[in-house]
């Protein structure tokens, strides 16, 4: 079988970031599709009843909310997409297509960096610090904003 291309410009390797991370195995250009974000599609239901996926570390998951409501649980037939790190700074955008997710360079991505994209995670909890350190960014960004929580999340 021959490897798709994105198997070929990406690889899962340990992350300074978090855990894991997707890094480049080629230079990609500005506007690039690099991989689909694919996994089981649920409702907002059912992956509230799956949740957590680990209950040592519950805030984790690979979820992916769509526009129309639904969610990519990449837990159950997802890809190496389910390892891009979040970044305040991003060199990756999620690009939705017809109901498909794809990330997307949003500017040159080097061989050997790692791929991001903003999660801009959303809480139906008050903002607390609590919240805010349960969501702690680590990517380091130079403005980074400490939380992978949305923009909007964080504003009062």
């Amino acid at each position: 079988m021959k490897p798709s291309p994105s198997s070929r410009s990406i690889e899962v390797l340990s992350s300074g970031v978090h855990g894991k991370g997707v890094f480049a195995t080629r230079h990609m250009a500005a506007g690039e599709r690099v991989i689909e974000y694919v996994g089981e599609r649920i409702s907002m239901a059912e992956a509230i009843r799956r949740h957590p996926h680990d209950a040592a570390n519950p805030d984790h998951t690979f979820y992916f909310h769509l526009d129309d409501g639904q969610v990519i649980d990449a837990l159950y037939g997802g890809n190496d997409s389910k390892w891009i790190n979040h970044s305040c700074r991003p060199n990756c955008v999620p690009d939705e297509v017809k109901g498909r997710i794809y990330i997307v360079t949003r500017r040159v991505v080097y061989k050997g960096e790692e791929l991001s994209f903003d999660y801009g995670l959303f809480s139906d909890e008050p903002m607390t610090d609590a919240l805010k350190a349960r969501y702690a960014c680590r990517c380091g960004a130079p403005k980074c904003r400490g939380s992978m929580l949305s923009d909007g999340a964080l504003r009062p």
